[in-house]
């Protein structure tokens, strides 16, 4: 048997439910007639369903995150801290190869890798290697830097960042750094935002322990949920501080309501992630009791987050190619300027009905790999199903 740490229902039932909304927005990316051409959150030209699609879709990268910090805590309680740490150290190591050589091919399809593209995966394994350090400073290292991060790091909306380096750390949305002329780094993902996201994943993982009453953690989750959420709708009413951007009265009640919740997601702003997590918590809290069929089925992808994340990927992109070429296109619009995925046209697409209906074919057809892979975790004890 897998010697793993034991699992907890909630953490994977909330972690599957965003891995399978995930996938709602890397459908649409792949197959909506706009996702290449509008802004799915611009009030201006987006409709009521698709904005929603986009919208619900950004709880899933900070609860990802978040919840790879709370695993964090909760596989070191088996080992010492130097242990802890040099597995952090290498499983972050091992993530941004993986974003490098594995998640960029599943995007882009392109064997040249021409762009190379750095995104929540990356993120991960930089932040656990930041983890791995901290821990060896102390709990407390990491819950200060966490909050330092998480509070702080909107100051620099206010400064003039031009160094590529600082806007990787902070900034990062769409930074390009040249490889060659030819091949670029696209980064997508600033580190340390997110990072702050699993070191207090981290830290709240300390009320997940074995030792600690049902009844504490419950109370904590409450609390810290809610002030989170209230701290989200507190700054963005003020409207000061917390958001590259402040909202705007618009045309309409509604188009207004849009403009309160479009958030900064790169980086993630103060505001996005209280908006994100304040409400995580508190799933984290109702799911603590969830039965039912339903919470099994969720809890097969939550169980093996890499394992779906890199799958669905490749699923979707060979889906679009097959579709690709029915559709009518030839070889001649495989490669377009304007698009990092090969294959994709930026005119190409569906409607959204087509594209849900894809999403729940593609997530159907990734339960029983999952499970697959989730009963051969448990019952083998291989070295690298660690690194999974």
């Amino acid at each position: 048997m897998n010697p793993s740490f034991p699992r907890v229902s909630s953490v994977d039932i909330l972690r599957g439910l965003v891995m399978i909304i995930m996938a709602l927005d890397h459908t649409r990316d792949f197959f909506h007639v706009t996702a290449m051409t509008a802004d799915p959150l611009d009030e201006d030209t987006t409709t009521l369903w698709l904005y929603f699609t986009r919208w619900i879709t950004n709880y899933c990268a900070p609860v990802f995150v978040f919840l790879s910090g709370l695993s964090a805590y909760l596989s070191s309680r088996k080992k010492t801290t130097e242990e802890a740490s040099i597995f952090l150290f290498k499983r972050g190591l091992w993530l941004i190869l993986a974003e490098v050589i594995i998640v960029t091919f599943g995007l882009t399809f392109n064997p040249l890798y021409h762009i190379i593209v750095l995104q929540v995966i990356w993120a991960i394994g930089c932040s656990m290697i930041i983890l791995g350090i901290l821990i060896r400073i102390s709990f407390k290292a990491v819950l200060i830097t966490g909050l330092v991060l998480l509070l702080g790091h909107n100051i620099l909306d206010y400064l003039n960042v031009t160094s590529n380096i600082w806007k990787v750390l902070f900034t990062a949305l769409g930074t390009i750094v040249p490889i060659t002329n030819t091949r670029f780094v696209l980064v997508l993902y600033a580190i340390f935002p997110w990072t702050s996201a699993m070191l207090l994943g981290y830290c709240v993982g300390h009320y997940f322990r074995q030792d600690i009453p049902a009844a504490i953690r419950k109370r904590f989750l409450l609390i810290a949920g809610s002030t989170a959420t209230a701290l989200f709708i507190l700054l963005r009413s003020i409207n000061k501080y917390g958001n590259p951007v402040p909202w705007e009265m618009q045309k309409d009640t509604l188009a207004t309501v849009l403009d309160f919740f479009d958030v900064s997601k790169y980086p993630p702003s103060l505001d996005y992630l209280c908006m994100t997590l304040g409400p995580a918590l508190l799933l984290l809290l109702v799911f603590e009791n969830a039965k039912g069929k339903w919470q099994e089925i969720v809890k097969v992808y939550g169980a093996v987050p890499f394992f779906y994340y890199v799958v669905h990927f490749y699923l979707l992109h060979f889906l679009m190619v097959i579709i690709f070429f029915i559709s009518g296109y030839t070889t001649k619009d495989i490669v377009d300027p304007d698009v990092l995925m090969l294959f994709r046209p930026a005119t190409f697409g569906y409607s959204l009905p087509i594209v849900y209906l894809i999403w729940i074919l593609v997530v159907a057809s990734l339960y029983r790999p999952c499970q697959w892979f989730a009963r051969y975790k448990k019952t083998h004890t291989n070295w690298w199903l660690k690194y999974f």
